[in-house]
């Protein structure tokens, strides 16, 4: 079709290996963080402005609720609901769904998240090839595990979780390629091609190759403050 996201980009990845791998780092580092009884830890602020650690951790507790969900073929059910509830943006869905959470002792927020995301990562394996409920209606399961997956990366980078050696390459590599993909899903008729030395992207005016680092930063909404507006527009891609 058309109008449809290049596909292609996500050749070679898979999706669920991913997710197994993020959710993996989170809880170890999660366990270990809660086991250290340091509150500070968990009210320190995350990358992801306004939010602590502690509020980055109930906002994946929260968003396991959407998955299962979508899941469940109950995903237009979960943004009607939240309409009724007087929810008018997803600064609005993300923050009640923290709301909910944030008060819950951290090692069992943590343990509820964990149980919640396992189950999450099964069914989206068991579902390989075929479609989930989703804000949009029904939805390719596959790229939404890709789209999972890119959350629980971005988040573990919001509480600064370390990534070693070993993880890094593997990781920065799934994640450019999701990218792309991301950016010929928001426009079609966008030039996004791995180059030497990272993307080229052509999206109306912009026409740069740009570093894998920055490319996963933009698509993500992670750019910092004194970033091109041009190149912040170009890759924005929700």
């Amino acid at each position: 079709m058309a109008d449809a996201p290049d596909e292609r980009h996500l050749d070679g990845f898979d999706p669920y290996d991913a997710l197994d791998a993020e959710a993996a780092r989170i809880d170890t580092l999660l366990r270990a963080m809660a086991a250290g009884d340091l509150d500070d830890v968990w009210d320190r602020p995350s990358r992801c402005e306004g939010w602590s650690v502690r509020d980055v951790v109930a906002h994946l507790a929260a968003t396991e609720e959407y998955h299962h969900a979508c899941l469940d073929g109950q995903g237009q059910q979960v943004i009607a609901d939240g309409l009724a509830a007087g929810y008018t943006s997803l600064d609005d869905f993300n923050q009640g769904g923290i709301d909910a959470w944030r008060d819950m002792p951290i090692a069992e927020l943590v343990d509820e998240w964990a149980v919640a995301d396992a189950e999450t990562r099964r069914r989206l394996r068991e579902g390989d090839g075929g479609d989930i409920d989703s804000t949009v209606g029904p939805y390719p399961l596959r790229w939404q595990a890709f789209h999972v997956a890119m959350e629980l990366a971005t988040h573990a980078d919001d509480i600064a979780l370390p990534v070693t050696p070993d993880e890094a390459a593997d990781r920065l590599a799934w994640r450019a390629a999701f990218s792309r993909f991301a950016l010929t899903e928001k426009d079609p008729a966008a030039t996004v091609e791995a180059a030497d030395g990272g993307t080229h992207v052509v999206v109306g005016g912009f026409d740069a190759v740009v570093d894998d680092e920055t490319l996963i930063a933009g698509v993500a909404g992670r750019l910092g403050d004194d970033a091109d507006p041009a190149l912040r527009d170009a890759l924005a891609a929700h």
